[in-house]
């Protein structure tokens, strides 16, 4: 029996964000593998009522510790609670959202354990891995794009304890909640004194997101083929038509045609949506990576040889100002 798949639960004012339930689905699948059991930690102040969720998608237990100064995420706080709670349990694996969050607590807690940590992954598995002539059963492979994305890397840390991982939002699917299921809720005492608390949160100011790609079902994509400013008329009206949101590639984003929530790919959002139109995409990995398991693409592109047809389910070859308007115009006939 390996030590416990653990999850950090991040919280956001008072509600269980969607990258920790992603990363319970996933720790459920890599426990079931080495027969281990999920847990949980969460750090934060009345989030009672919240902390049933996550067994809904398959975490055991939930370690959890209140404090009112832990009502919201200071960076030394929230490590030293890690720390106590990683020591005391040994889990094997440890896994965090790569969010702002999660990018800043698991340094720091991987360089006070002394372990391994591999940033923003885009896929897990359990596997052997041979050094010389010593194999290692039940490693955690963390996969991740390097080296701008051209390539996909598998590290491992056979000898470090525990695996840490950080892993971006989106890219691990979601489980199917069954409400039936609950979880074990364990109080944990709070190891922390005032000297602790370096810092105070004196106001929190938010700015709302233009779009939220994460969720849409319709996603209709601008890249520099269709950057002009008649062809992203098109793609809003298009999007609009649909009901659905628009995204981007990355060097739209860079030459400030759209901003920074619209895109998707390695370094933007990962999606899913039952349909995604790349518009004037070439279908560089990078973006491939963020998109390409949308349940439907359809990809329209003046060069035939553009890579995004390789993964699209429906290509069209042809100018973007002539094909949009079109589309439009047959959906409103329907």
């Amino acid at each position: 029996m390996s030590g416990p798949v653990m999850v950090f639960i991040e919280q956001n004012e008072g509600k269980i964000t969607d990258v920790s339930l992603e990363l319970v689905s996933e720790a459920r699948l890599l426990a079931d593998k080495l027969g281990a059991c999920v847990s949980g930690i969460a750090i934060g102040f009345e989030l009672k009522n919240e902390l049933e969720k996550p067994g809904h998608y398959g975490c055991d237990k939930i370690h959890y510790i209140e404090d009112r100064r832990l009502a919201h995420f200071t960076s030394v706080p929230y490590a030293k609670c890690m720390v106590n709670i990683i020591k005391k349990y040994e889990p094997s694996i440890v896994l965090y959202g790569a969010t702002t969050t999660g990018r800043d607590i698991a340094p720091r807690i991987a360089s006070e354990l002394g372990c391994g940590l591999t940033a923003d992954c885009t896929k897990l598995e359990i596997g052997s891995h041979k050094i010389k002539n010593k194999t290692y059963e039940n490693t955690l492979l963390q996969i991740r794009p390097a080296f701008g994305g051209n390539i996909v890397a598998t590290i491992v840390s056979p000898e470090s304890f525990p695996s840490m991982a950080t892993v971006r939002e989106g890219v691990m699917k979601i489980a199917v909640p069954d409400t039936s299921k609950s979880v074990e809720i364990t109080d944990e005492p709070c190891p922390l004194h005032d000297d602790d608390f370096l810092t105070e949160v004196i106001e929190i100011i938010r700015k709302e997101k233009n779009c939220n790609l994460k969720n849409a079902k319709i996603i209709v994509a601008a890249g520099m083929g269709a950057s002009s400013s008649e062809s992203l008329s098109n793609i809003k009206e298009l999007a609009h038509v649909l009901g659905g949101e628009i995204g981007s590639s990355r060097p739209v984003v860079d030459a400030g045609l759209l901003e920074k929530d619209h895109q998707v790919g390695q370094t933007g959002v990962t999606v899913r949506p039952n349909l995604y139109i790349a518009c004037g995409i070439s279908g560089q990995i990078q973006h491939r990576a963020g998109m390409m398991e949308s349940k439907r693409i359809i990809a329209i592109n003046s060069d035939p040889d553009a890579p995004i047809f390789q993964i699209a389910h429906y290509g069209i070859v042809g100018d973007i100002n002539e094909i949009i308007p079109k589309m439009i115009k047959a959906y409103h006939a329907l």
